[in-house]
């Protein structure tokens, strides 16, 4: 299991600093995460989630659908959010990175200055949450140094977005990590792996939902009268019922039109789970950064430095 977890966080930090590299004026969402997902599949591990590229005011869960014309552009606050399975451990982690190019072109030097620190303080929350962990800090504990680390850039976190457990197979395991003391006293125990990951806001700390859905997660079996959309459903079944998933992947198999007409079907019907990108109230810039972590007796080892 341990092997699993630790080749899964290598495979996952070398192709993040090299999908980091590609963060720059011009360069196409789409591009960005089909590199990564190709990747992790050459690495004959399997794609524990969709890759998710999501900018500036958007915090999470946006990843690009067929023929995505999303362009990146100088100055933009792009969070890069991965992760990897092998034998089905998964290995979890995201940075967030200002685009290059002419960004002074965009935005003050004030502003510029204010965007960087606000990447420093979700990453100084990481550095202090892991500096927490160890069998038997409580999970209050952990957001408490998160908020702490934080407010110290007088910043907000995103209070409503939480890290996660991670069991086999399973990327949200039961267990959420919290951006700030939550008053939650469980227990983190030895050998749990635990994905922690900060966001920072200059806004009030929450999120809500975005237009569209791009993500889903399979949950029951239904019979539909619609043969399109059944064999929709018997495809995510056999293929992706652990894992989340992308309608872009339905669509590269089923065409745009049926497959976009059976994720809305299944969708209603409540056989899979659709995820909303999720946007901060007041649209103000978001940063992220996440490591996957196995506790230990006195620490935890990170496995996607």
């Amino acid at each position: 299991m341990m092997e699993s977890y630790i080749e899964a966080g290598k495979i996952v930090s070398k192709i993040r600093k090299d999908a980091s590299k590609m963060i720059k004026e011009g360069c196409l969402v789409l591009d960005l995460v089909e590199y990564v997902e190709s990747e992790i599949l050459k690495q004959n591990a399997g794609i524990a989630f969709p890759c998710n590229v999501s900018i500036n005011e958007i915090a999470a869960h946006y990843t690009s659908p067929a023929n995505d014309e999303t362009v990146i552009h100088a100055g933009d606050m792009v969070k890069l959010d991965l992760g990897a399975e092998v034998n089905g451990y998964i290995a979890d982690s995201a940075v967030t990175v200002l685009a290059d190019g002419n960004i002074s072109e965009r935005f003050t030097q004030d502003e510029i200055n204010q965007n960087e620190e606000l990447i420093e303080a979700s990453a100084a929350g990481l550095e202090a949450a892991i500096a927490t962990v160890r069998a038997g800090v409580e999970l209050n504990k952990i957001g408490s140094a998160i908020h702490e680390a934080i407010a110290d850039f007088k910043f907000n976190p995103i209070f409503n977005l939480t890290g996660h457990s991670l069991e086999q197979n399973n990327l949200h395991a039961g267990i959420s990590v919290p951006n700030y003391d939550n008053n939650d006293r469980f227990k983190l125990d030895e050998g749990q792996a635990i994905a922690i990951e900060p966001f920072a806001t200059t806004g009030m700390g929450q999120v809500n939902d975005a237009p569209g859905h791009y993500i889903f997660s399979y949950m029951n079996y239904k019979p539909f009268r619609m043969k399109s959309t059944q064999k929709v459903l018997n495809h995510i079944r056999k293929n992706n019922s652990y894992l989340p998933f992308s309608g872009r992947w339905i669509t590269e198999e089923f065409g745009e039109r049926r497959g976009n007409t059976a994720l809305k079907q299944l969708s209603e019907a409540m056989a899979i789970y659709p995820y909303a990108p999720l946007r901060e109230k007041k649209n103000c810039f978001v940063s992220q950064k996440e490591h996957t972590v196995i506790v230990e007796k006195e620490g935890c080892t990170v496995t996607t430095l």
